[in-house]
């Protein structure tokens, strides 16, 4: 689709459908990086890691065999979980402290899942092309990020 704005209002819509009659994060995480690594061009590996204590543990993805844990503050991810802060990176192996889960991986957009305003768990997106990630990306990404923020909240409102 040559409209990104489209396209992402189109995958928008995708995954309210998935995630909004399902309570279970993990098979929400599951289902969206299913969705994003079918529906995202050139992209290798997309998926979660959820904070736990001090670390970013593998949660649901899709691509090859990932990194377990990673500490906070290390890598494209933990910088990500550390600051609270979209990590759009055009060349990965420039990024001081990078982590090579897959040394195929040139590109990465990196957004965090918050809930009360604290970092929950990272979505992490990779690709092999320098690059590949654009304002548009991370504008359409950060959406679906909220929405699902908004049904972890919505879950977290009705187990009260």
């Amino acid at each position: 689709m040559s409209n990104q704005a489209e396209f992402y209002q189109e995958l928008l819509g995708q995954t309210k459908a998935l995630i909004s009659n399902e309570s279970d994060i993990i098979a929400n995480m599951a289902n969206v990086s299913a969705l994003l690594f079918e529906r995202l061009a050139e992209v290798n590996w997309v998926g979660f890691y959820r904070l736990v204590g001090d670390e970013l543990v593998l949660g649901p993805f899709q691509g090859k065999v990932a990194c377990l844990r990673i500490p906070l503050g290390q890598g494209v991810c933990g910088t990500c979980a550390l600051t609270g802060e979209v990590q759009r990176i055009a060349d990965v192996h420039q990024f001081d402290g990078h982590i090579a889960c897959d040394a195929s991986s040139n590109a990465e957009l990196v957004v965090p899942v918050k809930v009360a305003g604290k970092v929950v768990a990272i979505l992490d997106i990779d690709s092999t092309a320098l690059a590949r990630f654009d304002q548009q990306d991370e504008q359409g990404i950060m959406s679906i990020v909220k929405i699902f923020e908004q049904n972890i909240t919505a879950q977290n409102d009705t187990k009260r």
